[in-house]
């Protein structure tokens, strides 16, 4: 059980802090939690865990926290992914000497905590969840917190956030939209849900949303009455957002850049998501240079490639800034950071006042592989076109891609195919009236006339002949099997016959 709780723990141990950083997956790593701290953030979350993994790997635990551990990045909040009160405990007792409080994950919408069974998608399952909150917060010595996503009925929503209350969530963050607000159905976050959980709560509640400048976080605040104000999106690309500023990218990216030379490991794919977010405006009119910055392989070819991002946008400024603006759809400069504002789809889930409209569900129509943009059939697959594009040489048979008939894996078709002594021929191929087996993954039916030919020459079927020059035999080096044609519709009466024979 935790010394402090609620808003005391809010006070004391973070500090009253009003500007959050999210925790975001292979994004707010320890550079970049620096980094905003410096440029006015309070609080920091730890990238999305997974407490299995975390349980069970020393190295995990090692690279993704124990490593990053650093004075100057408190007050921190670790957080967990988890649907298993026992692991959750294991994973918070191992992480609780490195960090302030511990995080439950209930807001990913992503597809991987669908397969995962994590995130948001255990919203409904609240004896699940009043479990895994109740037992951590009885037995760790950190304070619990969650992070959650809005039910589309407020009523609904805050009955979510007093159960998680009562179990022992000392403080309580709100994104503002539900699990189907996502990619290109993001739409606006209902500050009203936000309003009516902090009215309805008797412990701190962090704001998550429509978050792109500071004057959206003072409005948020006065409209919902919220402690603090978590940004995700708006500080990649503006970590000088909570100082109200908006810098030069160069001046951010170069400062990045030497933190993480400061505070070395750092992964190279997170320090290049983050200039790839810092130049994105940019990045869209350089076109050469956004190739050149996902090829190269070391921080120091990032740096160069930053730097001759910077160098064409300080020559841009030079002559006037006749390519300053975008086609005029940026309200600053390219090169100023600024965030990036998704396309409003035709029918938003919430409309311009933060209230969630009635949720109209699309049927989306596939296309199939086969056609291009223009629905025409090319007989290849937007990947299969991306690869030829690369290779023209490339080949894609089509009967070397033929899928199982029976549609299911290898293994299963394996056990079918001996318990009902049927061939499985998707994969063998065919060739002068011998079949054979195509590789060495695809061995089922060549295991199907082992198995067969064990059983008749244990029942007595098999004929003299068959055991002298058995009908089963090498076809190549490899010693893959081929069952001669003139075996091949025998019958286990005409072997039984056959055998009979002087």
């Amino acid at each position: 059980m935790p010394s402090l709780q609620g808003f005391e723990f809010w006070r004391t141990t973070l500090k009253g802090a009003r500007y959050v950083v999210a925790p975001m997956v292979d994004q707010s790593e320890l550079a970049w939690r620096l980094l905003s701290r410096r440029h006015g953030a309070e609080l920091c979350y730890t990238p999305m865990m997974h407490a299995q993994v975390f349980v069970r790997d020393a190295n995990y635990r090692r690279d993704n926290l124990y490593s990053e551990v650093c004075p100057e990045d408190r007050p921190l909040i670790t957080q967990f992914c988890a649907n298993d009160p026992e692991v959750f405990v294991k994973a918070c007792l191992l992480a609780q000497d490195h960090c302030d409080a511990i995080d439950l994950n209930l807001g990913c919408p992503q597809m991987i905590a669908k397969r995962g069974h994590y995130g948001v998608f255990l919203q409904d399952e609240w004896d699940l969840l009043e479990k895994m909150v109740t037992l951590a917060n009885e037995k760790i010595s950190v304070p619990i917190t969650c992070k959650i996503r809005v039910f589309s009925e407020i009523e609904r929503t805050v009955q979510y956030a007093q159960m998680l209350e009562k179990a022992g969530c000392q403080l309580l963050t709100v994104h503002g939209r539900t699990k189907d607000q996502k990619g290109p159905s993001t739409g606006v976050a209902s500050w009203e849900h936000i309003k009516a959980v902090r009215e309805a709560v008797n412990i701190p509640v962090f704001a998550n949303g429509n978050i792109h400048h500071l004057s959206d976080v003072e409005q948020c605040m006065k409209e919902t009455g919220v402690q603090g104000v978590m940004s995700a999106e708006g500080n990649l690309h503006n970590p000088a957002l909570f100082e109200g500023r908006s810098p030069p990218v160069w001046e951010m990216a170069e400062e990045y850049l030497e933190v993480v030379h400061q505070h070395p490991p750092c992964t190279l794919s997170y320090v290049r998501a983050h200039l790839f977010k810092l130049w994105h405006h940019t990045l869209q009119i350089h076109q050469d240079l956004r190739e050149e910055l996902g090829k190269v392989k070391n921080v120091q070819g990032l740096a160069e490639v930053s730097r001759q991002l910077k160098i064409r946008c300080q020559e841009e400024i030079a002559n006037g800034g006749e390519k300053a603006r975008q086609g005029g759809t940026l309200p600053f400069p390219h090169w100023i950071c600024q965030p990036y504002i998704r396309p409003v789809s035709k029918d938003p889930v919430a409309n311009g006042n933060g209230r969630l409209g009635s949720e109209v569900k699309t049927v989306c129509h596939k296309r199939s592989l086969s056609q291009d943009s223009d629905g025409q059939i090319d007989g290849l697959s937007k990947n299969q076109q991306k690869k030829k594009a690369r290779n023209p040489y490339k080949n894609f048979c089509s009967e070397q891609r033929r899928k199982p008939v029976m549609l299911i894996s290898s293994s299963c078709c394996k056990r079918k195919a001996l318990k009902e002594v049927a061939d499985c021929l998707s994969k063998v191929l065919h060739t002068n009236g011998h079949f054979r087996s195509k590789d060495r993954r695809h061995l089922n039916c060549s295991l199907f006339l082992k198995e067969k030919k064990r059983r008749l020459w244990g029942a007595g079927l098999l004929c003299r002949v068959a055991k002298k020059k058995p009908y089963l035999r090498p076809a190549n080096k490899k010693k893959r099997l081929r069952w001669t044609k003139e075996h091949r519709h025998w019958t286990e009466e005409e072997l039984c016959l056959e055998g009979q024979r002087p």
